[in-house]
């Protein structure tokens, strides 16, 4: 037995079940991380002092990935403030969803959500935009609650994610650290994510049918948490909110700032702007045009700006702060002798991607995290089994967004909060979504990928 494989296991059970208690990142982090550096020297025989162990791996760790990429979390929080003080992101999800006109409504919350974090919205503001809405037409409906967390998440953390010109993190960690580019892989990239929306997109909608055959509604006495009398009043009908068409241009503008081959680059090739000129552009352009609509003016707008920096330094650090775990793990003996093992098994080195990156954002607990982790280390023995870094790039976005969704997931643990929801009660949904369908979607893209499909 590999004694400092199973202490890494270990320590990831651990991780998940006190996350799954409540306990914060910022806590869990550093005590699994302890926990990993006591038992090491004894079962493992590799002697790392715990304080040395913290502060030359951990804190390293936490503090590179805050360095690298605090700019993002930033301009994103930034954005996604505006779209949620001035009414825009509602607006659009209004919109949406008035299109449905009560069918579908379970994937067209999913797509709603989709295309506010496509747009470069943070998930942590989608859910607290979106929840009040999904609320109104699940009622509307008489659908169980019991979906909407899947609903959410599955468009904040699947295609939307780890599409081709996604202005995710996830999809610009392996352009600083690989090389590529927004759209790398873009035909085999393409097809796979419309892959992984059509089929997040029926099962949702399978679900909301069978749930409803089974006798599972809107009102369920079954659940443990029942809704507040503010949560059943209905919206404000004279509410008003800016131009749903008006309210996609910033967004729009992102996404061609980010994708476009605007630039030309030292290289001689041509590409789009940085991700966090991108995203500024986008908030400087929504400023102007939803201005009126933040009162108290000049202060106001202090106000929600001051609301979107407190939120990317909450988002980042507790990233960040799960990054310097991995840190740690990936300089145990146990993480070398499981990549050491896998390189042997003569497997695709796609597949090889894939099932790194994945183990890395279960150990994690996060998607980003795990992706800069495993890239970090791996990048190198990618390259000599022969990967091509434009499959590399898109296989680890993909894979990033699986086991990361473990129950321990702070986020998930955050949304299910959010809908008043149990594990029990919406876990499983969660779980097709974002853990299942991802990894079917990696073997899409495998598959079209051995065909040298995109280079």
């Amino acid at each position: 037995m590999n004694w400092g494989i199973l202490i890494l296991f270990v320590a990831i059970v651990l991780f998940g079940l006190l996350a799954f208690r409540g306990i914060s990142a910022l806590i869990l982090a550093p005590l699994v991380t302890c926990f990993v550096l006591i038992l090491s020297p004894i079962f493992a025989g590799q002697d790392i002092a715990i304080l040395e162990g913290l502060k030359t791996q951990f804190m390293p760790a936490a503090a590179n990935y805050v360095s690298s990429y605090f700019l993002v979390f930033f301009v994103g929080a930034i954005f996604g403030a505006v779209y949620q003080f001035t009414g825009a992101a509602k607006s659009i999800a209004k919109w949406l969803a008035g299109m449905c006109h009560g069918k579908f409504v379970a994937p067209i919350i999913m797509c709603i959500t989709g295309l506010l974090t496509y747009g470069g919205i943070s998930g942590f503001v989608v859910f607290f935009v979106i929840y009040p809405i999904a609320l109104q037409m699940f009622r509307s409906a008489n659908l169980t609650r019991r979906l909407i967390p899947a609903a959410i998440s599955a468009g904040c953390w699947t295609w939307s994610m780890y599409g081709p010109g996604s202005p995710s993190i996830q999809n610009v960690i392996p352009i600083d650290i690989l090389g590529t580019t927004p759209t790398a892989a873009l035909v085999p990239s393409l097809i796979a994510t419309v892959a992984s929306f059509v089929m997040i997109f029926v099962w949702l909608e399978y679900r909301a049918r069978s749930f409803s055959k089974r006798g599972f509604f809107f009102h369920d006495d079954r659940m443990r948490t029942q809704l507040s009398p503010e949560e059943l009043q209905e919206d404000d009908p004279s509410e008003v909110l800016p131009n749903p068409i008006v309210a996609l241009i910033p967004i729009a503008v992102i996404l061609v700032m980010f994708n476009a081959p605007i630039l030309l680059k030292a290289d001689g090739t041509r590409g789009g702007f940085p991700v966090e000129t991108s995203v500024f552009a986008g908030v400087v352009l929504a400023c102007i045009l939803f201005f009126p609509r933040v009162e108290g003016g000049i202060n106001g707008w202090v106000k929600v700006f001051n609301k979107g920096a407190a939120d990317s330094g909450v988002s980042i650090l507790n990233t960040a702060i799960v990054v310097g775990f991995g840190g740690v793990v990936q300089n145990t003996q146990g993480f070398h002798d499981l990549v050491e093992a896998l390189t042997h098994l003569n497997m695709n080195p796609l597949i090889f991607v894939m099932i790194t990156v994945a183990v890395c954002a279960g150990a994690c607990g996060s998607a980003s995290g795990g992706m800069g982790v495993a890239f970090n280390a791996l990048k190198d023995i990618y390259a000599s089994l022969g990967a091509n870094f434009q499959y590399v790039h898109r296989i680890g976005a993909i894979a990033a967004g699986t086991l990361d969704t473990l129950p321990h997931q702070g986020a998930q643990i955050t949304l299910l909060g959010i809908c008043k929801c149990t594990h029990k009660e919406a876990y499983f949904d969660i779980a097709i979504t974002q853990i299942a369908i991802p990894f079917i979607t990696c073997f899409i893209f495998i598959a079209l990928a051995s065909t040298g499909m995109g280079v």
